[in-house]
């Protein structure tokens, strides 16, 4: 394995949500993302899953520097980007580029495919105009696009070639990581396979280190080497793919996968799913201990309240590097 490009550490992002009550009021903060830790490899791609809402977008936007971070720490190649000023961050913009979940909002409808592709690169100073457009047009080519297209407003293609569009203006900075929110899942079903074929082909070529947003589990068994799943803003089980789908070792990741229907009748007809009762809490006012605890159906097996009380570390379990948070055995 090679070294961690990107190092995150007890990463957490509190949202002000106003005072509460009339007299001796208090602050109250949405916890969209508390206390998350995970590594990063060149080359690599993560998975991050999890329910919508748990914060993996929130995650994301944090560490690319769209939030300031509340607490814990960001490392790119060893420098902690949390403690930078915007001009100190300037450079690692470049580094580190995002791929947004709707291909619709996320392109300027008022400005060409040529505009948006090379807008970076005068931000970032790279280039003199005539070669801004040479390195836009080999960005298109590069994921699938007629060159041509460099006049081109948004509105003249379809979904899955603005999302292509995105990918490219990811690439023009030449990045080292490229935090993926959602990137296919609102494109139809025949076109996310072309655009998860194409992330792989510019990650091969490229050296690129993915970080993949998703919360459908099948596109993130294919494309991810590792992957870190998230519940209520928090990271419960991080494992390599192999490992974390043919044995998953906390119960909030058993209770997920239960739900992944099978392609094959005879064991989706034997399947057994694993039902959580009651309803995700808020951020607003999550519960002490575990937040897990009020839902899991394996609480019964740790004695006294230890999960109600007792906050549990992001810790080894099973084989290999596999980690979770969780009392069970401990």
């Amino acid at each position: 394995m090679s070294e961690a490009i990107l190092e995150v550490r007890d990463l957490s992002k509190h949202f002000p949500m106003g005072k509460s009550g009339w007299r001796n009021s208090q602050q109250t903060w949405l916890k969209a993302v508390d206390g998350v830790s995970f590594d990063l490899h060149r080359g690599q791609t993560l998975g991050l899953v999890g329910e919508s809402g748990c914060g993996k977008s929130t995650c994301a936007r944090t560490i690319v520097g769209l939030y300031p971070p509340t607490s814990g720490s960001i490392r790119f190649e060893g420098n902690d980007l949390g403690s930078l000023s915007a001009r100190g961050w300037a450079p690692y913009r470049r580094k580190i580029q995002m791929i947004f979940q709707d291909p619709f909002a996320s392109l300027d409808p008022r400005q060409t495919v040529g505009s948006i592709l090379t807008e970076p690169m005068a931000i970032h100073k790279l280039g003199k105009p005539r070669e801004r457009r040479l390195r836009s047009m080999q960005l298109l080519e590069a994921v699938g696009l007629n060159p041509r297209h460099l006049y081109r407003y948004p509105h003249e293609f379809s979904g899955g070639q603005r999302q292509r569009i995105g990918i490219a203006r990811a690439l023009a900075l030449e990045p080292e990581v490229i935090i993926c929110d959602e990137p296919v899942s609102a494109l139809d079903v025949s076109i996310q396979a072309q655009v998860i074929n194409l992330l792989g082909e510019l990650q091969e070529r490229f050296n690129l280190a993915y970080l993949f947003i998703a919360h459908d589990l099948a596109v993130v068994r294919h494309i991810c080497q590792r992957v870190a799943v998230m519940y209520l803003g928090r990271v419960v089980e991080v494992a390599d793919r192999d490992t974390l789908f043919a044995n998953p070792s906390h119960p909030y990741t058993r209770s997920l996968l239960s739900a992944v229907p099978d392609v094959d009748p005879e064991v989706e007809s034997v399947r057994q799913r694993i039902v959580l009762r009651g309803d995700v809490p808020s951020p607003l006012t999550p519960p002490s201990g575990c937040t897990f605890h009020p839902r899991c159906p394996e609480r019964e097996q740790v004695p006294g309240d230890r999960c109600s009380v007792e906050v549990p570390l992001l810790q080894g379990s099973g084989s290999g590097d596999q980690q979770r948070t969780c009392h069970l055995d401990t």
